[in-house]
């Protein structure tokens, strides 16, 4: 949630941040509306109450032949109290509801635009490789996956439908690794890391901002009022829901390592092919609770910790800054760390690590305690490590022979294996 006051003083910020996301400029002044009523029905009731608490005063001091008068003027007072509690408390929930549809506002520097807007701002890692200078064609994560008995997706649509998928063998072993490298490169760090639960509550998924734009994607279970994550940063954010945090020595960090789930709505035809796009992965998740004024120099250290890591990969990558217009809802700033795909000859996103300012922080009602008074904290994400790299590892390491290259970092991870052999 926005910070209302600062709304009320100057809501030209929060308008031009929903022209940059391609949003509706127009709910800025419907929340603004809403305020005005709200406050102004507050005020109202407020004032009856007051005016009733007087005359309930008034009748012990009154006269038998006033009593009967000031109880009828207390009788009346107390429906018009009613009516107006009623009328304020709707007002206060119809401004609540519009407040909690506006996205975070974006950073000074966010590119304007869509999808396609982003803006590359460096490419790191080895070059990508030159399979026709190599003598030979390179094959898809799949197909190499599957000669290494590694992936089998056909007996995962059997089990479970489209876009699930069985890790066996060396598969699982390889995403173990991976998931523990990430473990201790952010235990290292400073990290303390947490084995997060999956099944949230509305509140915590709501809180999060994971319910407006991004509902679609998301599994909900009616019987329970649960809902099922697509991210350990949910889980995480909720952590301290409600709680008065203490940073003095710096901001609190967790590493999430959980299952997640995704419905993938609205990506029918959309990276059908093997694991890139699934219902159900793996992820090792940063998070971080910190003072406002050291978030943007702990967002850059979120991405240097995921270039570590990508580093350790030996992968090809891009750095973007992602337009506003493909932000979510929470996230004032995101970039994104996008690995070389050989066989299909572009970039696909393996991290993203978001500022959201104190935006989840106000929803879920965390806060630090400074010079006596109560400051919304602010809240960080970033990925580690998730199953997506499995087809980036494969596809850049492969060689003509259908074996693939361990990265060295890995080997011990894997017992010392420095090369997988197709069975």
């Amino acid at each position: 949630m926005i910070d209302m006051r600062a709304l009320r003083e100057d809501p030209e910020p929060a308008r031009a941040s929903q022209r940059a996301r391609g949003a509706d400029v127009e709910l800025v002044d419907r929340i603004l509306e809403a305020d005005t009523k709200r406050r102004e029905l507050l005020q109202e009731f407020e004032q009856l109450r007051s005016q009733q608490k007087e005359v309930s005063r008034s009748v012990g001091r009154a006269s038998k032949e006033e009593r009967p008068a000031i109880l009828a003027e207390a009788k009346e007072l107390a429906a018009r109290v009613k009516n107006a509690e009623a009328a304020s408390n709707e007002a206060g929930e119809e401004a609540d509801k519009l407040a909690r549809m506006l996205p975070n506002l974006i950073l000074p520097g966010v590119p304007t635009g869509g999808e396609e807007d982003f803006v590359v701002l460096r490419h790191e890692g080895p070059d990508p490789r030159d399979f026709a200078a190599e003598g030979f064609e390179p094959k898809d994560h799949l197909e190499i996956g599957e000669k290494l008995d590694a992936i089998d997706v056909e007996r995962g649509a059997k089990i479970s439908g489209s876009r699930f998928y069985y890790l066996k063998g060396i598969g699982a072993r390889l995403e173990l690794a991976m998931m523990t490298m990430a473990l201790d490169q952010a235990v290292a760090a400073g990290f303390t890391p947490m084995m997060t639960p999956t099944l949230v509550t509305p509140q915590v998924m709501g809180g999060t901002g994971f319910l407006n734009e991004h509902s679609d994607e998301i599994y909900y279970l009616p019987a329970d009022d649960l809902y099922l994550v697509g991210t350990s940063e949910v889980a995480l954010a909720g952590y301290h829901m409600g709680e008065i945090l203490d940073l003095s020595d710096g901001p609190k960090h967790y590493l999430g390592w959980s299952t997640c789930y995704r419905r993938e709505a609205g990506a029918a035809g959309r990276d059908t092919r093997g694991i890139i796009r699934v219902h159900q992965f793996n992820k090792a998740e940063m998070f971080s609770f910190c003072r406002p004024e050291d978030a943007e120099e702990e967002h850059k250290k979120f991405l240097a910790w995921e270039e570590e890591m990508l580093a350790k990969m030996e992968l090809p990558y891009r750095v973007i800054d992602t337009a506003a217009g493909d932000l979510g809802t929470s996230a004032a700033r995101k970039f994104d760390c996008e690995a070389w795909l050989p066989t299909q000859q572009r970039y696909m996103e393996v991290t993203s690590t978001s500022n959201c300012t104190t935006f989840q922080a106000r929803r879920l009602g965390i806060r630090e305690r400074r010079d006596g008074q109560m400051f919304p904290v602010a809240t960080l994400n970033g990925t580690l490590a998730t199953t997506r790299w499995l087809v980036a590892i494969l596809e850049n390491h492969q060689r003509e022979d259908g074996s693939v290259r361990v990265p060295e970092a890995m080997r011990p991870y894997l017992g010392g294996i420095d090369v997988l052999e197709p069975r």
